[in-house]
């Protein structure tokens, strides 16, 4: 099940479910590690039944659970307990997206499992963390979103709030634990020793607020949404065209000059109005007026070459079917496929980390039924 990587022979038993933890053992698998998939018997994870399905399967949950394994345990069963510590007895990684304090209820906390396991990395996954008094709490994306201040910064002043149109508060937890667990079996190389991972949801949205917190820490204001503009850079959002819209990100005054004189007025860029960044903080409303009175001549298309040609960071605001059908998109093989047996070809996100020791599959495998690889994982206990 396993595609070639740098973390070939790490084995991962993975108790996660719907998307954070999902995610994280998923860049694992796609790095070439082993992932066995550890569900509820019958049901399974929960994201099995979130839409849009695909001949009766979730599309949602094969995206997110490619090239891993499934078995189905009870961890309240005699029996079943006894399965899944005999997986950890070879298992290099556990992780779990439980509420704090789950695991411990069951036994299998860390405190429980490192004298146990002392070479197992625990990496655990959840909403608020496993310390301060939030720690037992329930969480989804949107809960953080919003408690963690990503939601104030989103949408049009004063506009209602808005969720971030992906589910960044899960993918970015997924992320910074895929980062901890990697960093873990570096130490355990040189340590022999495995170590516990806490990573919180709450604490990956404050992480991610950067120009935010430093405009705050420096100034006491509390910043609010902006739109499709930097709060500190200027020119640096979206402008209206003849049929539609343009980014444009001129991040320094030497790009500004150019960027004028593609617009065919040069002598903007020497009023002191727009002179140098802050000058143009002060006045960007008047610089924006400017930049559509002339942008709104042509359609985008024409300013996305002329602005490309020249050197200016520039974009369309793509749609999904757009940015899946640019041609950047496919030479980085960033859409592939896999082959379910009774879905047929599904494409999905590809991996984003290119690594030159190693190819990077157009193909990988599906993702598994439920209890599907039982026979082959039992199979390798007992041998």
């Amino acid at each position: 099940m396993t595609v070639p990587g740098p973390l070939n022979g790490i084995t991962v038993i993975d108790l996660t479910r719907v998307l954070a933890g999902p995610y994280c053992t998923m860049v694992l698998a796609d790095l070439g590690a082993r992932v066995i998939k550890v569900e509820v018997p019958e049901k399974g994870d929960d994201a099995r039944a979130f839409g849009p399905f695909f001949e009766g399967k979730s599309a949602y949950f094969m995206s997110i659970n490619r090239g891993k394994e499934s078995l189905a345990l009870n961890l309240k069963d005699d029996t079943d307990r006894a399965t899944f510590e005999a997986l950890l007895e070879d298992a290099d990684v556990l992780v779990e997206n439980y509420r704090g304090g789950t695991m411990e209820r069951l036994g299998y906390g860390w405190e429980s499992l490192h004298p146990r396991y002392p070479k197992l990395i625990y990496a655990a996954c959840s909403g608020f963390g496993h310390t301060g008094p939030y720690a037992e709490r329930p969480a989804y994306d949107m809960v953080v979103q919003g408690l963690g201040g990503v939601m104030s910064l989103t949408g049009h002043p004063g506009g209602p709030p808005t969720r971030v149109g992906t589910s960044i508060g899960d993918i970015t937890a997924g992320l910074f634990t895929s980062i901890g667990v990697s960093s873990a079996l570096h130490h355990r190389n040189t340590s022999g020793e495995g170590m516990k991972i806490d990573v919180a949801m709450l604490d990956c949205q404050l992480a991610i607020l950067e120009n935010a917190l430093a405009r705050y820490f420096a100034t006491g204001d509390v910043p609010g949404p902006l739109g499709a503009r930097h709060p500190t850079i200027v020119p640096f959002q979206s402008y209206e065209t003849a049929d539609g819209h343009v980014i444009i990100a001129a991040g320094n005054d030497a790009l500004f000059a150019t960027l004028c004189t593609a617009l065919e007025c040069p002598d903007l860029a020497n009023e002191a109005r727009f002179k140098d960044n802050d000058a143009r903080g002060e006045h960007v409303e008047e610089l924006k007026v400017e930049m559509e009175q002339r942008l709104k001549r042509q359609p985008t298309e024409h300013w996305l070459d002329l602005l490309a040609n020249a050197g200016v960071p520039c974009a369309p605001i793509n749609n999904v079917a757009q940015v899946l059908a640019d041609p950047q998109i496919a030479a980085r093989n960033m859409v592939i496929e896999t082959h379910d047996p009774d879905v047929g070809s599904l494409r999905m996100a590809g991996n984003p980390i290119k690594l030159s020791a190693f190819d990077d599959p157009s193909t990988r495998q599906p993702a598994p039924d439920l209890d599907q690889h039982r026979a082959g994982i039992l199979g390798s206990l007992k041998e």
